[in-house]
């Protein structure tokens, strides 16, 4: 079998330079394990400077010449006879068209294959780049989407929050049963060996603010806050474009991490502090609903943009009490690790991937 991989454009702030590098050996170690004779091949892009669109991490225009350039050289692939019966397409990003030319190729050529893709945003969700546009200017959004579900033979996902949010923006009955395995976590099992050299850094009066910075995120509620609170350092890890080793080491230094996020997959960066040794703060909404114990979460009304301002005295007080106890090491962050674990590894995407 051959599993042929079409990575997303790597970006050094984003996790998609680590899949790069280290999804390919993760996928064959996951075939051996199972007993399974498999080849991974990678396929990439051409990927042209890119200059991303304010606020994203993307040039919208570069990232459809890199998946074009991608889905060419599967058909060259195919054309060469190189692609096999049985073989499979692992799409890092769902919302790639090219799923439609593998399976046009597949038909006509009889070669059948199956196809898998990773889903992360699109405009099913109202806070995604695509999900800022109303439904009335882009219909063929949600009729794309829909034409994506179908054409994957297995959709993934990383969430019960994000499969929810999925189906009911593009209309897929939750009986579907499509669903009952379409939620695998995500393959990022090597964070915590990339992480371990840094935790023993002696921790700082740093409050990490981990994510991208985009509107979403809320990175000015974040700034307001940090104003009640002077002894303490509030960061935005991504004001400075900082190597993957330096924001470990600046995560491993945080005493806490705070997220008041609108939208998320995952929330990766609130993960990466966790396994440094950060206490986190997230809100009970999204993902982190169904991801963190019970003790790590506030209610999500607090920051939300219409009704942040009337619980913001909630929220300093809840947060004065967590840095406190963070700052004498009252939290035992091993439960919260042992539960986010299996939303941060491949094991399930493996099986469903390399069964036959």
């Amino acid at each position: 079998m051959n599993v042929w991989l079409l990575p997303i454009e790597g970006h050094e702030q984003r996790y998609t330079n680590q899949w790069r590098q280290h999804l390919p050996r993760q996928l064959e170690h996951a075939a051996a394990d199972r007993g399974v004779d498999a080849r991974v091949i990678e396929v990439d892009g051409d990927l042209p400077v890119q200059v991303p669109t304010e606020g994203a991490f993307l040039d919208f225009a570069g990232t459809n010449v890199f998946k074009g350039t991608q889905i060419a050289r599967v058909a060259e692939h195919f054309q060469r006879d190189e692609v096999q019966p049985g073989d499979v397409f692992l799409f890092t990003d769902a919302w790639h068209p090219g799923v439609h030319q593998v399976r046009y190729m597949s038909a006509l050529l009889k070669v059948p294959v199956k196809t898998v893709g990773l889903w992360h945003a699109g405009h099913y969700d109202p806070h995604d780049f695509l999900g800022d546009i109303p439904l009335k200017d882009a219909p063929w959004a949600e009729a794309m989407e829909r034409a994506l579900w179908e054409a994957y033979d297995i959709s993934a996902f990383a969430t019960q929050a994000h499969i929810d949010l999925f189906r009911k923006g593009v209309k897929v009955s939750k009986d579907d049963p499509r669903f009952a395995r379409a939620l695998v976590g995500w393959p990022m099992e090597y964070l915590a060996a990339e992480i371990e050299p840094y935790r023993d850094l002696p921790k700082e009066k740093i409050v990490l603010f981990p994510h991208r910075r985009a509107p979403e995120k809320q990175e000015s509620m974040f700034r307001e806050l940090g104003k009640e609170f002077p002894d303490w350092e509030f960061r935005v890890a991504q004001e400075t474009a900082l190597s993957k080793a330096e924001y470990h080491s600046l995560l491993a230094r945080s005493r806490v991490v705070f997220s008041c996020s609108l939208q998320e997959t995952l929330g990766i960066g609130c993960y990466e502090g966790v396994l440094a040794g950060a206490v986190p703060v997230v809100p009970a909404r999204l993902s982190y609903r169904e991801m963190y114990p019970k003790e790590f979460q506030y209610p999500s009304a607090w920051t939300m943009p219409l009704t942040a301002e009337a619980n913001r005295p909630a929220l300093l007080a809840h947060l004065r009490k967590v840095l406190d106890r963070a700052e004498r090491d009252e939290f035992n962050l091993s439960a919260c690790r042992q539960q986010l674990t299996p939303f941060f590894s491949g094991d399930r995407l493996y099986d469903r991937l390399l069964q036959p």
